[in-house]
């Protein structure tokens, strides 16, 4: 179902009828793809967050793997947020990067989740390594989302939904694109979820075998 909703998503975003808007024109059907990459994103970011508590608790490996592929597939679906985001900026802004309040908060948050990837490389001893990914997992979330979605709210800003700046409201949507979108949101999270959860097989396969081994 989720797979067939985002086939859907990329018809409608190529085909339907979308607001006539000044400014942002036909890019508008960028929100079907862009806003959903970071609904996907935040969704598996918060799973990971969970199960970093858990294995804070429980000290079970198996809560620790589910994190780390959690986190590598949220930061998967946070480039692609990215990106999608500066094509539209690139359109309607007149370049890539502005040096937006957004951008450049998203941009932060980015380099901690980057910083996340970092710090469990550096470390050997694997307890060692969860429990301390586990921490900086914890207090990294919170930080992220001020970052997104509390500091940019507080000045002025180009993006929509900040500095007074409509979003999802009756200057940028109608009720036809909201039918495709918020079905989008679902869809997209859910195969962050299914890609993270591939992952943390192939992890957990290869986890049993070096302690076969």
């Amino acid at each position: 179902m989720a797979v067939l909703t985002v086939f859907y998503t990329i018809f409608a975003g190529l085909l339907l009828n979308v607001p006539a808007l000044p400014i942002i024109h036909e890019t508008i059907r960028n929100t079907y793809f862009h806003v959903p990459m970071w609904i996907a994103m935040f969704t598996v970011f918060t799973i990971s967050v969970i199960y970093s508590i858990k294995y804070l608790n429980t000290g079970d490996e198996k809560y620790d793997l589910i994190a780390v592929e959690c986190v590598n597939t949220g930061t998967f679906f946070y480039v692609l947020g990215l990106i999608t985001g500066m094509m539209w900026a690139n359109y309607t802004w007149g370049a890539f990067w502005s040096n937006d309040p957004k951008q450049n908060s998203a941009a932060i948050a980015f380099l901690l989740y980057c910083a996340y990837a970092v710090l469990r490389n550096s470390i050997d001893e694997e307890q060692k390594r969860a429990k301390i990914s586990a921490i900086y997992n914890i207090f990294a979330f919170p930080i992220m989302v001020v970052l997104i979605m509390v500091l940019p709210r507080m000045t002025d800003s180009l993006h929509p939904g900040n500095g007074g700046n409509p979003a999802f409201g009756k200057l940028d949507m109608d009720n036809h694109m909201r039918v495709v979108l918020y079905p989008a949101f679902l869809a997209w999270a859910a195969i962050a979820v299914w890609i993270a959860s591939l992952r943390y097989r192939i992890r957990l396969i290869e986890y049993k075998k070096n302690e076969i081994n």
